[in-house]
């Protein structure tokens, strides 16, 4: 299946904390002069314009990126993250979202690089012509997870993946605990970046149960969410998984969160950071 299309969900609440994740580690790992990768499985096309009509249809980036956006008090470790979305957007008004592999782009330099996989026949073409000429961007037509095993380790033995798949499919989820085992026997000290919605927690409950069952260290949970879980089809929240985080991400989350949360579901919202499995 190839139906979905993240240009009806971006800058939602699940972005803003996938992004904010992303930057955080991007930045950790500019700390070191060494290049280091960022390879992206699901990459989607790169930059959407939320005054486009499947944007607006849904409107799910007013209940995001929206309710942050102007605001004057925003956490100083989000600086990266909302430097990423200015720099598509001319005086301050929020018209273009960067998908990850935008945010991405905004932040590594000369020595660095990027892979991007994208297997959608409309996507893909986007994709390539949002990095067309860009030397330090290559971009795949592939599986994602075969991509993925054959790019790895990378040459710089350094750097992020960051696996964000539709979750279309069932078996979406247990395919993510199945490429953390190959990748993870190829690269152990890569850090790996999962995102998950919260659909139906038990879902989520079995792929975090089956990543303990890899017997690796050090893997932090990081979740906002907007609504109380519910049997109702629907997300209620969003996560994102981290295997070898950089040492600060887990306070500086406890910082954001409660910001995050106040300022997009105030009333019903949750928050949590915690170890799945701690070092």
């Amino acid at each position: 299946m190839l139906s979905y299309r993240h240009s009806f969900h971006a800058g939602n609440h699940a972005d803003v904390v996938k992004h904010i994740v992303q930057s955080l580690i991007l930045d950790a790992l500019k700390q070191k002069d060494k290049p280091f990768v960022y390879h992206d499985t699901h990459s989607g096309v790169g930059r959407y314009d939320l005054q486009d009509e499947r944007s607006e249809k849904t409107g799910e980036f007013k209940q995001g990126i929206a309710r942050i956006w102007s605001r004057d008090d925003m956490p100083a470790e989000i600086a990266s993250y909302i430097e990423a979305i200015k720099a598509l957007n001319e005086d301050e008004e929020l018209r273009y979202y960067p998908g990850s592999p935008k945010v991405a782009r905004a932040q590594i330099r000369d020595q660095d690089r990027m892979v991007l996989t994208e297997l959608h026949p409309s996507d893909f073409p986007l994709l390539l012509q949002e990095f067309r000429g860009d030397r330090q961007v290559k971009i795949y037509k592939e599986d994602a997870f075969a991509r993925l095993k054959a790019s790895l380790p990378p040459k710089e033995r350094r750097g992020v993946v960051l696996i964000d798949p539709p979750y279309e499919l069932k078996h979406e989820y247990q395919d993510v605990v199945k490429a953390i085992k190959q990748s993870h026997q190829r690269w152990a000290t890569g850090t790996y970046a999962i995102w998950y919605p919260v659909v139906y927690r038990e879902t989520i409950d079995k792929m975090i149960q089956g990543l303990k069952d890899l017997e690796i260290r050090k893997i932090l949970q990081i979740e906002l969410g907007v609504e109380p879980d519910s049997e109702e089809r629907g997300m209620t929240a969003s996560g994102m998984i981290v295997i070898n985080p950089p040492w600060k991400l887990e306070s500086q989350m406890r910082e954001i969160l409660p910001w995050l949360q106040q300022a997009i579901a105030p009333n019903h919202g949750h928050h949590t950071v915690e170890w799945i499995v701690p070092e």
